[in-house]
C-alpha cells in the first residue's frame, strides 16, 4: 500500500523505514531490502521527519509530521457513534492527503472546524502503479479468453456477503463459462477462507496477496459487497455488481437475491453505456487523478508542511484515554 510512496522517497535519495504495529500485519511481506524498525525506541532514535499512516491512529510520542494517507476509500461504513468512520477525527494527524473532491470537501470543512490539521488533495499513492506502465500480470492465463470475474468481500460479519453467496459462486464456477478470481480482506474468518479455497479448480483461483492491483487489472467485472476495494476496481472504468450494498448508488449494479447475481454479471459484461457514464462521473468525484503521480503530490504536500511548520495549527486535544490505550497496546510508557 505504501510502496509507491516509498519508491518516490528513495528515488530522490531519502531513507524509508517500516514500523509494523500489531499481529495483523505480516512482516513476511517485507522485502529483504526494506528496513524494519522493531521497537518504539528504534523509531524515536531514527527520528523520522514524517510518518505516513494508512490507519486511523498514530501515537504522538513518535517524532515527525503525522500524515494520514488512508487504508482505502470511503465505503460509507458507519461507526458506533453513527458517523461515517472515514471522516472521524481522532486528533492524531497534522496532514490528511485526500483522494478526490468527495473526500477533500468534507475534510476541508473539518479542518476549518477543528483547526488542528491541514488537507491536501493528492490522490491515493497506492493506486499509482495501476495507472503506470509495467504492472505485472500474474493472473492472466494464456489461451483462456473467458471473461474474468473477481469476487472480493469485506470481513465484517454484518456486511460480508461471502457466507451468503458461497453456494451460488460454487455453482457458477462449476458451469465454467467464466474464470473466477477470489480474494478476501486479511481479517476474513478462516472458516470462510477454507470453504472458498476448497472450490479451487481450472475455473476458480483463490488468491492471498499483499498487492491487489494485478488482481484488479486481471478481471473484467467485480462481484462485491460493501468493501472499499470495489472503488479501486471502478477507477479502471470497469463495472461492479454488488450484493446487498449499503449505498445502492447508480454507478453500481446492486442485487439482493442470489438468483439475480448471474444475470447482473451478464449485463455488466456488456458494459451498458448508461452504466459506464455513471461510473465515469463517480470516478471523477472520488479520484480524478489518473496520472500515477499521487505519491509525488503526497511528498510535495508533506515537504511543504515540514518547511512551513505547524505553528499556525491549533494544539490537538489531549485525548488521554486514546493515547493511553495506544501506549498500552505498544507497551511503551516512557514520557
Amino acid at each position: 500500500m505504501l510502496r509507491p510512496l516509498q519508491a518516490v522517497i528513495q528515488a530522490r535519495g531519502d531513507e524509508v523505514c517500516w514500523f509494523l504495529e500489531g499481529d495483523e500485519v505480516d512482516p513476511a511481506f517485507l522485502k529483504p531490502t526494506e528496513k524494519r524498525l522493531l521497537t518504539i525506541e528504534e523509531v524515536k532514535c531514527w527520528k523520522p521527519d514524517a510518518v505516513f499512516v494508512p490507519g486511523n491512529v498514530v501515537p504522538r510520542f513518535i517524532p515527525g509530521i503525522k500524515v494520514g494517507v488512508f487504508h482505502g476509500f470511503n465505503a460509507g461504513k458507519m461507526n458506533h457513534r453513527g458517523r461515517e468512520d472515514h471522516f472521524e477525527i481522532r486528533d492524531c494527524f497534522d496532514l490528511y492527503c485526500t483522494q478526490g473532491p468527495a473526500t477533500t470537501l468534507p475534510f476541508d470543512r473539518l479542518a476549518e472546524k477543528f483547526g488542528t490539521f491541514k488537507v491536501a488533495e493528492t490522490g491515493w499513492p497506492t493506486l499509482d502503479p495501476m495507472f503506470q506502465q509495467g504492472l505485472e500480470r500474474p493472473y492472466d492465463v494464456e489461451g483462456d479468453d473467458r471473461p474474468v470475474i473477481l469476487f472480493c468481500s469485506t470481513f465484517s460479519r454484518s456486511l460480508s456477503c461471502a457466507p451468503v453467496v458461497y453456494e451460488k459462486i460454487k455453482a457458477l464456477s462449476e458451469q465454467g463459462n467464466w474464470r473466477w478470481l477470489v480474494q478476501f480482506h486479511p481479517k476474513m474468518s478462516q472458516g470462510i477462507v477454507d470453504k472458498y479455497k476448497a472450490l479451487e479448480s481450472d475455473n476458480l483461483t483463490f488468491i492471498e496477496t499483499d498487492n491487489v492491483l494485478p488482481l484488479l487489472k486481471a478481471a473484467d467485472v467485480m462481484l462485491c459487497d460493501t468493501s472499499s476495494i470495489l472503488i479501486m476496481f471502478l477507477l479502471q472504468a470497469k463495472p461492479v455488481v454488488t450484493f446487498n450494498n449499503q449505498t445502492n448508488r447508480s454507478h453500481l449494479v446492486n442485487v439482493e437475491a442470489l438468483d439475480d447475481i448471474e444475470p447482473a454479471l451478464e449485463r455488466v459484461l456488456s458494459r451498458p453505456p448508461e452504466l459506464m457514464a455513471e461510473i465515469e462521473r463517480y470516478c471523477d468525484d472520488i479520484h480524478p487523478f489518473r496520472d500515477g503521480k499521487s505519491s509525488e503530490r503526497v511528498l510535495a504536500a508533506t515537504d511543504e508542511l515540514i518547511e512551513n511548520g505547524i505553528d499556525d495549527l491549533k494544539p490537538k486535544p489531549m485525548n488521554l484515554l486514546r493515547h493511553l490505550k495506544m501506549r498500552k497496546k505498544l507497551g511503551y510508557w516512557k514520557f
